[in-house]
């Protein structure tokens, strides 16, 4: 029953985490289990970590962990993986470049399918992250799909966006600055081994010190040799908007869910009114105005 899977979550039960976060992913119980969540945990902040595929956001979020957890902070991990055409679930491609502790209480990974059309991440992930910031989890870190030019849905669940790029980007640097580079709160050029990594980097500066542009951190990171963590983490830390309280698309994106949930709850009492719509004997405001009364009551 969820009442008892809700007790057992502020038990710290993580078999109670898990089965919350499937009924969620699959769409069940969503209006119950947001009620009984409440607003999220202003002080868990949520980073995600986004750029287009074979950047190496995965290899990096896994390496992020580790630097936090050698800091003594638990993360939550949520991996969006494209969606499977064959079942649907993620493709849990990813899971093999990230951290393997088991054994480890303050390490927390959830592979998640992104279908698409849904901008790089999964549906209900706001009401997720809710759940994992009431776990208690000290920082949750948030991997997109790899992202392209319109993928910027995620601003709107994290408190920062990482932005990855990596070396002799070229043009696609270019069109990057069309999209993510506008939403993006810090910009990593990743794989900072490679030839090319500090060029890259003075290509990114000089695009966003363009007339318009916002003042955002640019700094080069190496998975492999373990480098630039300490100055990621405290450039996230120093982004403006880490720590601000949510915006109000968080709380549209909300009430959107909750209207949806409750239209699926109601949906043979709403008939009615749509056979009326149909038949023209309401238009659609008077229509509009009868559901939403009718989801309220």
């Amino acid at each position: 029953m969820l009442s008892d899977l809700l007790e057992r979550l502020e038990e710290k039960d993580r078999l109670a985490l898990a089965r919350l976060l499937t009924l969620i992913s699959r769409g069940e119980q969503l209006a119950d289990i947001n009620t009984a969540i409440g607003a999220r945990n202003e002080t868990t902040p949520v980073v995600a970590i986004t750029g287009n595929a074979g950047v190496g956001k995965s290899t990096l979020v896994g390496k992020l962990a580790e630097y936090l957890r050698g800091e003594g902070k638990s993360v939550a991990i949520l991996a969006c993986d494209p969606e499977s055409p064959l079942t649907g679930g993620a493709l849990l491609g990813d899971r093999i470049r990230m951290p393997s502790r088991p054994d480890d209480a303050g390490l927390y990974i959830r592979s998640l399918a992104a279908a698409s059309g849904h901008q790089a991440v999964a549906e209900h992930v706001d009401l997720m992250i809710r759940l994992l910031a009431k776990f208690g989890f000290d920082v949750i870190l948030l991997e997109t799909v790899g992202a392209g030019q319109g993928d910027t849905a995620v601003r709107e669940l994290a408190d920062v966006v990482v932005l990855l790029v990596q070396p002799e980007s070229g043009d696609e640097l270019q069109w990057e600055k069309a999209g993510l580079l506008e939403v993006a709160d810090v910009v990593v050029v990743h794989k900072a081994d490679l030839a090319g990594a500090e060029k890259t980097e003075g290509q990114v500066k000089e695009l966003l010190s363009l007339p318009g542009s916002r003042e955002i951190a640019v700094l080069r990171v190496s998975s492999r040799n373990g480098q630039g963590f300490d100055k990621l983490w405290s450039a996230v830390v120093a982004s403006p908007r880490h720590g601000t309280a949510l915006d109000g698309r968080q709380l549209l994106r909300l009430a959107q869910q909750l209207l949806a949930d409750r239209y699926r709850a109601r949906g043979a009492a709403a008939e009615p009114i749509l056979d009326r719509w149909k038949a023209r004997k309401l238009d659609e405001s008077q229509a509009a105005e009868q559901l939403l009364d009718l989801l309220v009551r």
